[in-house]
């Protein structure tokens, strides 16, 4: 007989197919979550639940009219509440643990750190290969947790062809150690406005309304800079189905990056 008590273990592995898979997503046809249910020795009906018990902890979810399960135990309560506080920790605990289940079923190597290649994630590497292993598999678990809350679609443009979207850091990556691998400090952005953001060129309110630097409107007007820079002053982003960008990394970005 099944062990009925969830381990943390198995929790920390719904807490990252959580971080992962679109809302739509979780439920116990998808071949993701039969394949690891599988290999964590639960039921895909068991996981899938337990990824809406997950959803009824998230504000995101339950302030737009969805609601998961309430039947939440104390050890997915603690779980959530150490994600919230230390995602830097958790993050990459959890990353480290689906990618041991992907070593061992290749069905799952969506869900591994390894499946993005180099090219789409940054490069804070150094000559310490341990440290670069640590440091590849947290941006993976970022990009994954980002891109999955925009449905893979530019917060500015709609632009939906993963190889041209980043998860750009709201507040940067070497600014706090602690924000690293927190969903709520990512955007997902086309390439050309990661890096617009990135030199502080483009910004978003903590209302979430886009503004554009006065330094990029003195380039000339032509139909791209247009349609894709100048026109998205004073739009509204697309906001996450999960993990909305926190109001204090937004403001961060906007009063000390911003070239206003």
């Amino acid at each position: 007989m099944k062990n009925q008590n969830w381990t943390r273990e198995q929790v920390m592995v719904a807490l990252n197919l959580y971080t992962q898979l679109p809302f739509g997503k979780m439920h116990k046809g998808n071949p993701l979550i039969i394949k690891t249910a599988q290999l964590i020795g639960r039921t895909p009906d068991a996981l899938a639940m337990k990824l809406t018990n997950l959803a009824s902890l998230d504000p995101q979810i339950t302030e737009t009219g969805r609601k998961g399960l309430s039947g939440c135990s104390k050890l997915d309560k603690d779980v959530w509440t150490e994600f919230q506080g230390n995602p830097e920790t958790i993050g990459y605990e959890s990353q480290q643990i689906v990618d041991l289940l992907a070593q061992e079923d290749e069905n799952l190597s969506d869900l591994s750190s390894s499946a993005i290649p180099d090219a789409l994630l940054p490069s804070y590497f150094s000559e310490n290969k341990v440290a670069n292993a640590k440091v590849r598999v947290k941006q993976s678990f970022f990009r994954k947790a980002v891109l999955s809350s925009y449905e893979n679609r530019c917060c500015m443009t709609g632009l939906s062809e993963p190889r041209l979207l980043i998860a750009s850091h709201i507040v940067p990556w070497s600014e706090n150690p602690h924000t690293r691998l927190n969903p709520k400090n990512g955007l997902c952005l086309s390439a050309l406005h990661d890096k617009a953001y990135d030199r502080g060129l483009i910004t978003v309110t903590p209302d979430y309304i886009i503004q554009v630097s006065d330094q990029l409107k003195e380039i000339e007007e032509t139909p791209f800079s247009n349609s894709y820079l100048l026109g998205l002053d004073g739009m509204s982003i697309l906001l996450p189905r999960k993990f909305a960008p926190m109001r204090e990394f937004l403001d961060y970005h906007y009063s000390t990056i911003f070239l206003s």
